[in-house]
């Protein structure tokens, strides 16, 4: 395996696996697929200014992982949100822990000083994986979500990168 920064030309093997999450799951509220090029646009507005990682087992992408803008406006501008999916038949394998990591020392680097998780009530794996990373939760809202057929709740994690006075 082999953690790559993404490229536009990715976003067909993105797209793929995102979309089994969009169709199938509830760890994504989309509910319409993207197109790859939906994808491309996505991958070209993040990539540019926030870390975005790729990891490529015999030269296909089986996860991937960035970090982007948690809220619009400027005195949110250290605070970033991870988001980080992997391809259905590699979950546990370490990828996602690997592309978190990955994202997390480049904020370090970069400055950031928290990162947020958005996180699907019941997604056991996700917050097992954000807590073995320092993650903590510190919000839980209720049913504010619904996709097939269920009430969703949302679980915040936040990691603090850099010791404030």
């Amino acid at each position: 395996m082999i953690i790559r920064r993404v490229s536009e030309a990715d976003a067909g093997e993105i797209a793929d696996i995102y979309n089994v999450y969009v169709k199938e799951s509830t760890a994504s509220f989309e509910i319409e697929e993207l197109t790859d090029e939906d994808m491309r646009c996505r991958i070209a507005d993040i990539a540019t200014h926030c870390p975005y990682w790729v990891c490529e087992e015999d030269g296909k992408i089986i996860g991937y992982c960035y970090a982007h803008p948690w809220k619009e406006r400027a005195a949110y501008a250290k605070t970033l949100e991870t988001t980080v999916y992997v391809a259905a038949d590699c979950k546990g394998k370490g990828v996602g822990r690997m592309l978190m990591q990955r994202v997390i020392d480049d904020c370090r680097a970069l400055g950031y000083v928290a990162l947020v998780a958005c996180i699907t009530g019941g997604n056991e794996a996700s917050v097992r994986l954000h807590e073995r990373l320092g993650f903590r939760q510190v919000s839980h809202f209720r049913k504010v979500g619904f996709k097939l057929g269920l009430w969703l709740d949302v679980v915040d994690y936040e990691l603090l990168l850099q010791e404030m006075p």
